[in-house]
């Protein structure tokens, strides 16, 4: 085997396909080194992709020439665009995929990427000197040279399952988790924690009786990728809803006391927003129902995957509160829930290019930083991805998103500014420039800097143009039709919005909110057809302009504050007007720029004037 490379990735999961794949597609030599070869990708929980705030990072990914979003597309078997009753800023698009297809398609993708170099070993130690990395070690007594190393060691670092009483070593159930890396970050001076997660049970879908269960279809829109040659050709496959009892919570309490959750033997701390079925019925004691999502794990399959139901109670617990559910009466479960605790490194040690501050070339991204969710993962592995290659190149160049760009750069500042106390999970409500980085515009503000940095191609950049070109030519044909009364009046009755007394230009009448771009194309001499994505972006760009011009002039003033730089190994101490909270804090993240400083928790204005008082406004 060639012992030589530009970028080593660890680990074969989300973040670290993403990594390799970019990084190589950018022209680096990579080798992805996993334990398991025929897991590249694996969706280790729940099957699906997507969800509110994490479906944007999916598009935004897309934008910026990384692949989750169209191998989704080509395995989707169930699709849902999430809060559709609120504002475009919080439509999230979600979709089931079949997992075993999802995994080979990304094997296939990684393969065809000619200078990227798979090898299935164990990574043990990492080859330092000097405080940079070199290279690293395996299990099979391999070292191979690299000019920088990306560990995406999801949960496998000291992976240690439980399930009630019953504990024991590994990354995942069936697998082996990776032991003696964890010790020598910490021998380098990394601060580690523990964390957890969990998986619900799997069920076999033979033995359930549907008709109990509430259906929900899969939408009829069923895309993430802006690319129009990837879609899924799969059957779609419904979902069901399901709600426990009071038998059932009483059944789960009993088995409280052989919990590893609750007799302490588990010590890693848990994801809030995800929490497990016994942390809910202790912690909403007085609802006596907890409501459950039912969804195929694909379409070669039986088995199911229960949504909320993640537990690491004793098996016999779990089956028996199971049995107590309408529906699941005869119920068969093919494998338990299980809770996985795992090693996780503070983030603040990282840079916004994810390369560690401790150890040069050496890059983290996915849950080795505190984080949880496939999308989470898969957008910071793109990021350290084109950042390794930079640095292995001496490229003088870095890939830094900003919070009003896009999600993935609030998660990654959120990160490296604000630490994490518990597994970081995305929302809209953590970008404050939600308006801005909507899901139907990714494309829009990441193909141009994508493109800059030879991520994307010439394709895609075309496809954006001729979008907003499209686009273009249909606002520019509404603001110049008008619409007379007896010709419109007939639909706004219809639409229960005032009628109107003389004529109207159509996007007069499009800024009425009950009153949707698709019941005025009729209207309209349409000199060519408009994809459904064109429409939709014409028409929340017009409905919202003002909300949105209002949001940038906002971004434009903070994004004043990030100009202003501060040296990185700058003595806090020298400053006596500083906070005695502020110097701690602020020596320890090591802030860039103002603009990071104002955002560490803790820091107070009366301390960013001080600073911006120093370094000058």
């Amino acid at each position: 085997m060639e012992l030589d490379f530009d970028v080593i990735v660890v680990g074969g999961g989300h973040a670290g396909c993403e990594a390799a794949a970019i990084a190589a597609k950018m022209g680096s030599r990579v080798l992805l080194i996993s334990m398991d070869l025929t897991k590249l990708a694996q969706m280790s929980c729940n099957p699906a992709i997507g969800g509110i705030a994490k479906g944007q990072i999916v598009r935004e990914i897309d934008a910026l020439g990384g692949y989750t979003a169209k191998v989704t597309d080509l395995t989707t078997i169930h699709f849902r665009m999430l809060n559709q009753s609120k504002g475009p800023a919080m439509w999230s698009p979600r979709a089931q995929t079949d997992r075993h297809l999802f995994s080979m398609e990304w094997r296939k993708y990684i393969e065809s990427i000619p200078n990227l170099y798979l090898w299935q070993d164990e990574v043990t130690e990492l080859i330092v000197k000097n405080g940079t990395v070199l290279g690293v070690k395996t299990k099979t007594n391999q070292q191979v040279k690299a000019r920088t190393v990306i560990l995406t060691n999801g949960t496998f670092l000291n992976g240690k399952i439980h399930i009630g009483n019953v504990n024991f070593q590994g990354g995942r159930i069936g697998e082996l988790g990776s032991y003696g890396l964890s010790d020598q970050l910490l021998s380098l001076g990394f601060t580690t924690g523990r964390m957890k997660t969990g998986t619900p049970v799997r069920i076999d879908g033979r033995t359930v009786n549907y008709e109990s269960f509430t259906i929900q279809p899969s939408d009829n829109i069923s895309k993430f990728s802006y690319n129009p040659n990837y879609y899924s050709s799969l059957p779609k496959k419904n979902c069901y809803i399901v709600h426990t009892n009071p038998e059932v919570h009483q059944i789960l309490r009993e088995g409280f006391n052989f919990s590893p959750l609750f007799t302490g033997k588990i010590k890693g701390v848990g994801p809030r927003y995800c929490p497990s079925i016994e942390d809910k019925i202790n912690t909403f004691s007085n609802k006596t129902s907890h409501q459950l999502f039912l969804e195929p794990e694909g379409i070669y399959t039986y088995e199911m995957y229960l949504n909320g139901f993640s537990s690491s109670l004793p098996i016999e617990v779990q089956y028996n509160a199971l049995t107590k559910i309408p529906g699941f009466e005869k119920v068969h479960i093919l494998r338990p829930g299980y809770a996985i605790e795992y090693d996780y490194f503070d983030p603040t040690q990282l840079n916004h290019t994810l390369e560690t501050k401790i150890v040069k070339n050496l890059f983290f991204a996915g849950q080795i930083n505190g984080t949880t969710g496939y999308e989470e993962a898969a957008g910071q592995g793109l990021v350290a991805g084109v950042n390794a290659h930079f640095t292995s190149h001496n490229i003088d160049q870095k890939f830094i998103l900003k919070r009003n760009e896009a999600y993935i750069g609030v998660l990654i500042d959120d990160l490296v500014t604000k630490g994490v106390d518990e597994p970081y999970r995305m929302f809209t409500s953590r970008a404050e420039y939600r308006i801005l980085i909507r899901q139907d515009n990714a494309d829009e503000r990441l193909t141009p800097i994508a493109h800059k940095y030879n991520m994307v191609n010439d394709e895609d950049l075309k496809r954006l143009e001729n979008k907003v070109n499209q686009r273009e030519k249909l606002i520019s044909l509404m603001k110049s039709k008008s619409l007379a009364p007896s010709t419109i009046n007939p639909l706004l009755v219809q639409k229960k919005s005032k009628e109107i007394i003389q004529k109207r230009k159509v996007i007069d009448i499009l800024l009425r909110p009950e009153i949707k771009l698709l019941d005025l194309l009729p209207y309209l001499v349409l000199e060519e057809d408009y994809t459904s994505e064109v429409i939709e972006s014409a028409e929340i760009k017009l409905k919202y302009d003002g909300y949105i011009q209002k949001e940038k002039l906002i971004a434009l003033k903070i994004e004043r504050l990030e100009h202003v730089k501060i040296p990185e190994n700058f003595d806090y101490n020298l400053l006596n007007s500083l906070s005695t909270e502020a110097r701690i804090k602020l020596t320890k993240i090591k802030p860039q720029t103002i603009a990071q400083a104002k955002r560490i928790p803790g820091i107070s204005p009366s301390d960013i004037n001080v600073l911006l008082v120093y370094f000058g406004r």
